[in-house]
């Protein structure tokens, strides 16, 4: 795997927002929950018989980005959070604006190329805060992001808020920065998946609240109408 890491804050410049956005100006990071890399679609992309184009991509030296791979072990969820991401984060060459947990290997961009032999070693950590080899490495990564960013750096959580997996960790060391969209209250992850996707879609940025002393669990939003994507 490529050991590219994310470039420091402070080189990031403000960007004027669309209209849509709920921030005039601002300098954003979007970190996004990880894919579970131990199910039915992993071993599917690990199997040795796949033939599909990124399955040989795995193998090959024009290796996919973790974005890639993670969209395609997750599905839905994962796809929205990067498209809504990579819609609305700062758009400067080299600044890592989209960063991606990982279960041993802390924060990468989504831009990272990637390997077979690395998406088996995801596949061998559990994302669990008791387990070292998953909490070690985020808190190292964590704490460098934390040191490197500028005073108007926001940080937007793309993942579930209910849980400690990353949210304890990330708390601690952003405060009131750590922000999370709050139409995710209520909402499981193919609802978060399906909103954050159509939004990208249609360029319209959702609205961003602290997570500390946020209500994290709240009643289920109506259900979204079907869309069809091309």
């Amino acid at each position: 795997m490529e050991r590219g890491g994310f470039q420091s804050a402070r080189s990031l410049k403000t960007k004027k927002a669309t209209k849509k956005s709920p921030l005039p100006v601002s300098s954003r990071i979007f970190l996004l929950s990880p894919a579970y890399a131990g199910g039915l679609r992993a071993q599917m992309i690990l199997s040795e018989r796949a033939q599909f184009n990124l399955a040989r991509r795995l193998r090959s030296s024009d290796r996919p980005t973790l974005g890639e791979v993670f969209s395609f072990l997750s599905g839905l969820y994962f796809r929205g959070k990067l498209a809504y991401a990579k819609t609305f984060a700062p758009d400067l060459p080299g600044a890592a604006g989209v960063l991606v947990i990982t279960p041993n290997r802390g924060l990468l961009p989504a831009y990272t190329r990637i390997a077979v032999d690395d998406l088996r070693a995801f596949a061998e950590v559990d994302i669990d805060a008791s387990d070292p080899r998953y909490r070690e490495p985020l808190e190292r990564d964590i704490r460098k992001l934390a040191r490197h960013l500028s005073a108007e750096t926001e940080l937007v959580l793309l993942g579930s808020i209910a849980t400690g997996k990353y949210v304890d960790v990330l708390l601690e060391n952003f405060g009131e920065r750590l922000l999370f969209p709050s139409e995710f209250v209520g909402r499981g992850d193919m609802s978060r998946g399906g909103l954050l996707l159509r939004c990208a879609v249609d360029r319209c940025e959702l609205q961003y609240i602290p997570v500390s002393g946020a209500i994290r669990k709240g009643k289920r939003p109506p259900k979204l109408a079907p869309r069809r994507y091309t």
